[in-house]
């Protein structure tokens, strides 16, 4: 069995229009993601080889393309995006995802509200 090592993008900071409440897609909200992966980077540790990785920067761009395509819901939000890992990165194994909308539009002091989605490879094969 191969090991596996953990790569964490967290903090993604976005600005985005998802919601149920129609001027949710006109004002908008600010959110967090953050993404964990893991994978076999065994051959990454000899090569130096960013092809024998996972590329952070990747992952970025993947959180901020999906959050960008407006939802009602954000369950379709880390759905797309945990999809897209899976399916663009063959070296995951398994994968996180924590999005969060800060200062939700509901009543109450809120700071945050979340969802969290896993993906194993193992389970989806």
């Amino acid at each position: 069995m191969a090991t596996l090592h953990q790569i964490d993008v967290h903090g993604i900071r976005v600005y985005s229009n998802h919601g149920c409440m129609p001027e949710e897609s006109v004002i908008g909200s600010h959110y967090e993601v953050n993404i964990s992966v893991w994978a076999d980077l065994s051959a990454s540790v000899t090569s130096d080889n960013l092809e024998d990785t996972v590329d952070y920067v990747a992952l970025n761009t993947i959180a901020e393309e999906e959050m960008a395509v407006r939802a009602e819901l954000l369950e379709v939000v880390c759905q797309r995006i945990i999809d897209r890992i899976m399916n663009e990165h063959p070296m995951v194994q398994k994968a996180w995802i924590n999005v969060a909308k800060l200062s939700p539009p509901i009543n109450g002091d809120v700071e945050r509200v979340a969802l969290t989605f896993t993906a194993d490879r193992d389970k989806i094969n």
